[in-house]
């Protein structure tokens, strides 16, 4: 079992920043993939972004140039440092660790971002 813990999540002014971190614990020597969902009221949860242990992290369109995915192992942290934020990034962001059997979420983080 892998268990996620999430914070930095808040309220912010459109073009504003904010850092989301990500804390695992438990099993935390099976996870492959780490990264970050979000969920808009009325919508379905979205991948964010995506880093594996070794290579590039993947994003969504919505967020390239604007969001940055970084991990460390060491302290099994994933972190989600968000820039010139906007109004349509209002959701609660939700942290994800992958193994080679399951898939584990946190319990997510408000972002709100009013214009």
């Amino acid at each position: 079992q892998v268990q996620l813990v999430e914070s930095g999540g808040g309220l912010v002014q459109a073009g504003g920043s904010l850092r989301l971190s990500c804390a695992a614990s438990g099993s935390t020597f099976s996870v492959n993939t780490m990264g970050w969902y979000r969920q808009a009221p009325g919508k379905q949860r979205e991948l964010v972004a995506r880093i594996g242990s070794v290579g590039s992290p993947n994003y969504a369109d919505s967020v390239k140039g604007r969001f940055t995915i970084s991990r460390d192992n060491a302290k099994n942290n994933v972190y989600l440092e968000m820039n010139s934020l906007k109004p349509e990034d209002t959701a609660v962001y939700y942290c994800n660790a992958g193994t080679s059997w399951s898939y584990y979420w946190g319990q997510g983080t408000q972002v709100t971002v009013s214009s």
